[in-house]
């Protein structure tokens, strides 16, 4: 639980402060935004990476009983897209970053290497990558939150209850 809200959490800043900056003419302010960002999106997939090392020893709680097959096919193939562009954003990031000469130095202390040499042209292509994955993203996550907030206020099951746990389990069955 705490991992998926790091996460989310972290994917809400990256993608603010993202937007923020390319609004903004070249300047320093930009350039620490853009080293921000960066960051962000390094820690995300690191804590993804865990996320994912997590998952090998402890599955995730079973769906809900009564769930049609297709939505548990929607659910899983879902959480493979989540979790796929969650690790496929920040490297495209970090492609666009060595590809435009610009290197990613984590918290501004360590050099990661670039990952390809610098090329304007593939850079170009890069930045419509990441920009694309990052829309995809977006539309991922207001699924994802649609479907918890169906299965709480539709179904009236434990899927959200359990990622909030503050939340009252809802009752089958009685109205709101």
């Amino acid at each position: 639980i705490t991992l998926h809200w790091a996460v989310a959490a972290l994917v809400v800043g990256a993608f603010s402060i993202g937007l923020y900056a390319v609004t903004l003419e070249v300047s320093p302010l930009k350039l620490k935004l853009y080293s921000w960002h960066k960051w962000v999106g390094v820690t995300i997939a690191l804590l993804v990476v865990v996320r994912l090392g997590w998952r090998l020893w402890h599955p995730a709680p079973p769906l809900p009983p009564g769930m049609a097959p297709w939505e548990q096919r929607v659910a899983s193939g879902t959480h493979v897209l989540l979790y796929t562009l969650l690790l496929a954003i920040p490297v495209s990031g970090w492609l666009m970053s060595s590809a435009s000469g610009f290197p990613v130095v984590y918290f501004g202390v360590l050099p990661l290497p670039d990952l390809v040499a610098k090329d304007k042209a593939l850079a170009d292509t890069l930045k419509l990558v990441h920009y694309a994955l990052n829309k995809t993203l977006l539309v991922l996550v207001v699924l994802h939150v649609a479907a918890a907030l169906k299965h709480h206020v539709l179904d009236r099951d434990e899927v959200l209850t359990r990622m909030l746990p503050f939340l009252k389990p809802r009752t089958p069955g009685k109205e709101i």
